[in-house]
């Protein structure tokens, strides 16, 4: 069976929230390793599933890029929103789930294939757990806080008591870190 993985940005204030408006880490030295880190988990699945928050942010984004490895992946690889009021969407691939979301993806980890990434955590993610559907969390820590979140931007719904195991763990020259847990 397929495994969903979710792979979230993280600040050290729990902000999950809109990571392409934080602050950049000046003064850092550049890890190429992360960039090889996203390519990687990307060639690794087969899918990508997320919100329609996600897709809103996600989709001109990686539409207006071309060229390198992983955003050519992200435009072709298949692309599952779970939303009501998406109706139409313009990314290629992009299929809406609007009905009966955890059968519909119980029905995508039992079809053969690769792995299937999730972004973002939130309605989504809380939704896999509580279904038993959510394989591994890969949380990268970006070393900051932003100081100015509401509930809505943490990474802490509400959501039923999960176990997880740490299996990996990576460091990186600009001291963010990225820790992947499998549910135990």
């Amino acid at each position: 069976m397929r495994k969903i993985i979710n792979s979230t940005y993280i600040t050290l204030d729990g902000v999950v929230e809109q990571p392409h408006t934080w602050p950049r880490l000046e003064g850092r030295p550049a890890d190429p390793r992360k960039d090889t880190v996203q390519t990687d988990l990307l060639e690794t699945c087969d899918a990508v599933l997320m919100g329609r928050r996600t897709y809103d942010i996600f989709a001109p984004a990686w539409q207006a890029r071309s060229g390198d490895p992983l955003s050519d992946r992200m435009n072709t690889i298949p692309k599952y929103v779970l939303s009501t009021t998406l109706k139409n969407p313009d990314w290629a691939n992009t299929t809406v789930i609007s009905n009966h979301a955890a059968t519909e993806i119980r029905r995508l980890k039992e079809q053969p294939g690769q792995d299937i990434v999730q972004y973002g955590f939130g309605a989504v993610s809380t939704l896999l757990l509580e279904n038993k559907l959510l394989d591994e969390l890969r949380l990268w820590f970006h070393p900051l806080f932003l100081g100015k979140a509401t509930s809505d931007d943490l990474l802490f719904p509400k959501g039923p008591a999960t176990q997880f195991e740490l299996i990996d763990s990576a460091i990186f020259n600009d001291g963010m870190a990225i820790l992947t847990y499998r549910v135990a």
